[in-house]
């Protein structure tokens, strides 16, 4: 299973049986860090469905918009440059056009590729609906 509360809990704990030795005190903030992350969580969630709840492709939120400016670009880079140079030489007329760093668009789209992939699996495997 992917990374969860459980696991960031965890981790908070390791980091409080550093800096705070007392039991009682530990207690405390374990469940302080508890509520935060809850309540992080239930905010989350409330952002998830509103973006969800839209029907329309291009305004369902955030994901969408970077899904299709990745693949625009990826369109313009690996078949319209090539194509326009293509026609450009065939023409005689050589042209320069914009190039772009593919390494910040490889950056986010792999990013979201494997967010899509991680929701597939918990989808297939039955942890969400």
């Amino acid at each position: 299973m992917a990374f969860g509360f459980d696991d960031a809990i965890a981790a908070g704990l390791k980091v409080l049986d550093k800096f705070i030795p007392d039991p009682e005190a530990k207690a405390k903030a374990e469940s302080e860090l508890r509520d935060a992350l809850l309540r992080w969580d239930s905010g989350q969630s409330a952002v998830n469905q509103a973006e969800a709840s839209q029907a329309s492709v291009f305004v369902a939120g955030w994901r969408p918009f970077v899904g299709w400016t990745c693949g625009t670009a990826f369109a313009y880079h690996y078949i319209l440059q090539p194509l326009f140079l293509f026609i450009a030489a065939l023409c005689g007329k050589p042209i320069v056009l914009p190039a772009f760093s593919m390494e910040s668009l490889l950056t986010v789209l792999l990013g979201l590729l494997g967010l899509g992939g991680l929701r597939t699996y918990e989808k297939y495997r039955g942890v969400t609906r």
